[in-house]
């Protein structure tokens, strides 16, 4: 290697570096000022050492209603993938091999609903919730984010690239659609499951606007809205930047935990494929 290629090198590694400081250090300043008392976290608000260190801010959200929030994300995000991952998996191989009339105008409607922005369908969400008698209610919550088009597409390219052959083969053996959907064509998709599962779970732990407009009841807040009410004074007077840092530090921490986890299965599937091809 020559000495001008090892000081490019250097330097692509130097900007590298760089860029990933950039992304950690507010995750550190996060976690840092979770375990600082609130006249040091007002005095160093990005000081990088504690004086000193406490989980008295961990405590106060104990004694809020962050527990139950904590719960239903949970309950609503773990509903909403599982959702996702079946009726995304039908409506995508349905789209991607079954041939009934419609289907590209099916198609073509599905990508006209991914080109609008969300805040723009909140309304109309907001009239279907009051209309079905389901506004404020657990149903709110997780029904209309059940099924969505980006996953629905992201599942249909997939199937489009698994051989029909496979599936002839499991229908010669005497299976049907749907055994052969389940049998055969989804264990070869699991990469596209992994990406929706990673996908799915951390947009309906992080969605806010939905929950805006299907409750409010402050026993059904999720996270999300929960801990906007924190930023905007629903903790009392002061800034309380410990307690506001300790409820983003643990908001952060599944959906990192989900990422971590999956992407390892992601990456074998991946690296399996590519070796079959």
């Amino acid at each position: 290697m020559t000495g001008r290629n090892r000081l490019s090198r250097a330097a692509g590694y130097a900007v590298l570096v760089l860029l990933a400081l950039l992304y950690v250090i507010p995750f550190v300043v996060q976690l840092v000022t979770s375990v600082k008392t609130q006249s040091d976290a007002a005095n160093n608000p990005v000081g990088l050492v504690p004086h000193p260190v406490t989980t008295a801010a961990f405590a106060t959200l104990a004694d809020t209603r962050f527990p139950r929030w904590f719960v239903n994300s949970l309950w609503v995000a773990v509903t909403v993938t599982a959702a996702r991952v079946v009726f995304c998996s039908l409506a995508g191989y349905a789209l991607a091999r079954l041939e009934f009339r419609g289907r590209r105008a099916l198609f073509s409607a599905l990508l006209a609903v991914m080109s609008v922005p969300g805040v723009v369908l909140l309304l109309p969400k907001f009239l279907a919730l009051k209309y079905y008698g389901i506004y404020n209610s657990p149903a709110a919550l997780v029904v209309p984010l059940m099924c969505d088009a980006a996953g629905v597409f992201i599942m249909k390219q997939f199937f489009e690239s698994i051989p029909r052959s496979v599936e002839e083969a499991a229908r010669i053996d005497g299976a049907g659609p749907i055994r052969t959907l389940w049998s055969v064509v989804l264990p070869m998709a699991k990469p596209a499951l992994v990406t929706l599962t990673i996908l799915s779970f951390q947009g309906s732990w992080n969605e806010l606007g939905h929950f805006i407009i299907a409750s409010n009841r402050e026993d059904l807040y999720t996270l999300t809205r929960g801990v906007a009410g924190f930023t905007s004074g629903g903790l009392g007077s002061g800034t309380q930047f410990p307690v506001k840092m300790a409820a983003a530090l643990i908001m952060t921490l599944p959906t990192a935990a989900v990422f971590v986890v999956f992407q390892r299965f992601f990456t074998r599937g991946a690296n399996a494929g590519a070796d079959k091809g």
